[in-house]
């Protein structure tokens, strides 16, 4: 018998002097102009789902409210003096915003806005005119939904169907919380030797 060489000793043989090909490392990108276009929409459609979800005011069953009646609302707190200088109109108006002519989601989104610009902004009393929708085949349904989401927020006091002058039943005054930055500035005033 002869030796035959291994199948590991054969190969072993054949391979030598061969040395391994270099190969640069290389990382396929996509193209960037295409690419853009994607990402942008990508950004777009997450930023509006979290501006979407920031917005906590319910649409859900609202309850129907007359076109002449008259909405209201006081929080707990709120002193009764306070509350009848509101209804009178004897605050001046710092922020207005008009809601005619909106969509339900557009004035929902609207409202949401306004009401944190006017924390921002430390804004204490505001009007809000949604109109009273008379004669359509849904009445008052921007003011309903007014009347719904005003409560929602913890930083709104109180509010009130606005005097003839402001709008009458087709407006609501809104009285906001004091910042603390006002608070102090209040306290300042008043605390003075």
């Amino acid at each position: 018998m002869t030796d035959k060489p291994s199948d590991s000793d054969f190969f072993l043989q054949q391979m030598k002097g061969v040395k391994p090909i270099k190969v640069e490392e290389k990382v396929v990108l996509a193209n960037p102009q295409q690419d853009k276009a994607s990402i942008e929409a990508r950004r777009k459609a997450a930023t509006a789902e979290l501006a979407k979800d920031k917005n906590f005011l319910s649409g859900e069953y609202i309850e129907p409210v007359d076109p002449l009646a008259i909405i209201e609302f006081k929080r707990d707190g709120v002193q009764n003096g306070v509350y009848r200088n509101l209804r009178l109109g004897k605050y001046q108006i710092d922020a207005r915003l008009d809601l005619h002519h909106m969509t339900i989601d557009q004035a929902r989104n609207a409202v949401f806005q306004f009401i944190k610009d006017c924390m921002t902004n430390d804004i204490r009393c505001a009007l809000i005119t949604h109109g009273k929708g008379e004669g359509r085949s849904l009445p008052a349904q921007i003011k309903s939904c007014v009347a719904h989401w005003l409560p929602q927020f913890a930083d709104i006091l109180a509010f009130h169907s606005a005097q003839k002058q402001h709008g009458w039943v087709g407006a609501t005054y809104v009285l906001l919380r004091k910042s603390d930055k006002k608070k102090l500035e209040t306290w300042e005033l008043h605390n003075k030797r």
